[in-house]
């Protein structure tokens, strides 16, 4: 069992298909996380990494399990804040399920770590992502404040 979990549920109108695609498309990601990419082989065992604007890596990671369109494992270590990085690696998990018309996205983000840093701020930054990810699904324009880097207090 973690010692420290973020769980967020979210239903969004659209596919689990077109919802995958916007997880792990560079560019779609680009649109609704500040900017960021993600770059990996989307394959078990291979690597995983967020990049920041101006080619910064952001966090870094390895795929642990995927299964297209309905779950995805990661871990996940942050690499530009000392603080955070200090709490050594975490685990991302999303699980996509058909929902009606709608897709169910749940987002577990959890550490080791007993009061992880980490998971505190991915608490603070997770739900203002997933809102403007299911704006942009669902009406083609994401939240204005997730369009652009912004740069963690404390960095």
């Amino acid at each position: 069992m973690a010692e420290s979990r973020f769980v967020y549920v979210i239903y969004i109108r659209t596919t689990p298909e077109k919802l995958w695609q916007a997880l792990i498309d560079p560019e779609f990601t680009r649109k609704y996380w500040g900017d960021t990419w993600q770059v990996s082989e989307w394959k078990v065992g291979s690597s995983w990494k967020i990049m920041m604007p101006g080619g910064q890596v952001a966090d870094v990671g390895e795929i642990l399990e995927i299964e297209p369109g309905r779950k995805l494992v990661l871990t996940w270590r942050n690499e530009f804040r000392p603080d955070l990085k200090e709490d050594g690696p975490s685990r991302l998990t999303y699980e996509i399920q058909a929902h009606g018309d709608a897709a169910r996205l749940t987002v577990i983000h959890e550490s080791e770590t007993p009061l992880s840093r980490l998971i505190q701020a991915v608490s603070l930054g997770w739900p203002a992502i997933l809102s403007s990810l299911k704006t942009l699904l669902e009406t083609g324009a994401a939240l204005e404040m997730t369009q652009s880097w912004k740069q963690p207090q404390g960095s």
